[in-house]
């Protein structure tokens, strides 16, 4: 029932609303806090009907750390103003492979993160690029992303820990910029008992982990 109607959700689309409410939720868990200033560039029918549709307050609502069904999304401009977080809507006209894509740029004093996603239909999203990484994340399973420093043996120490604490991986990819740069792991799990963010950041060379259910 809900692949054809659509999530619980604040109207009026699954796909311009719910679907990018949960991209902004994405971008705000992988940054880790509230941002600074956020730059939202629209391609396809983003662009196009972002305002009527309200994908620009669902994108926004995401990125403040709400779910489809808030109520508050209704307000998420005013609320981001009056936190002191500066918004800025970019309408592109470059062809993507997907008719709702965003990529949204969030940035503090301190960093900056790039994230790429789409809105596939039905309050189901794909995350397409983080920082330059090519990726394809659906967030339908428990999922970890970890950013570390391409050098032998980190793989091997994060298997290792989840190994011994008795997590499953059901699908890993690990892709990088370039050899003895940075490079990203995406690793889908079974259910999980509690998540061991904490422990993926103290192992060496592991320079962020983020874990999403």
């Amino acid at each position: 029932m809900f692949d054809i109607i659509g999530p619980v959700m604040v109207g009026p689309s699954s796909s311009h609303t719910a679907g990018a409410t949960r991209i902004g939720r994405v971008a705000r868990n992988i940054f880790g806090e509230q941002p600074e200033k956020v730059t939202i560039y629209l391609y396809g029918s983003f662009a196009k009907t972002y305002h009527g549709h309200g994908t620009d307050m669902a994108l926004v609502g995401g990125i403040l750390g709400m779910d489809p069904d808030d109520t508050d999304l209704r307000n998420s401009l005013k609320i981001a103003y009056e936190k002191g977080i500066k918004v800025g809507f970019v309408p592109k006209t470059d062809l993507t492979e997907h008719p709702n894509t965003t990529k949204i740029v969030l940035k503090n004093s301190e960093h900056k993160l790039t994230i790429v996603g789409e809105s596939i239909g039905g309050g189901n999203i794909r995350i397409v690029e983080i920082d330059g990484f090519k990726v394809s994340l659906s967030m339908s399973h428990p999922t970890y992303v970890v950013i570390q420093n391409d050098v032998p043996g980190v793989v091997a120490s994060v298997t290792d820990l989840l190994n011994r604490e008795h997590i499953n991986i059901s699908t890993m990819t690990v892709r990088r910029n370039g050899k003895g740069s940075q490079a990203m792991m995406i690793i889908e799990v079974d259910e999980i008992r509690h998540s061991i963010e904490t422990e993926l950041k103290d192992l060496p060379n592991i320079l962020s982990a983020r874990y999403f259910e």
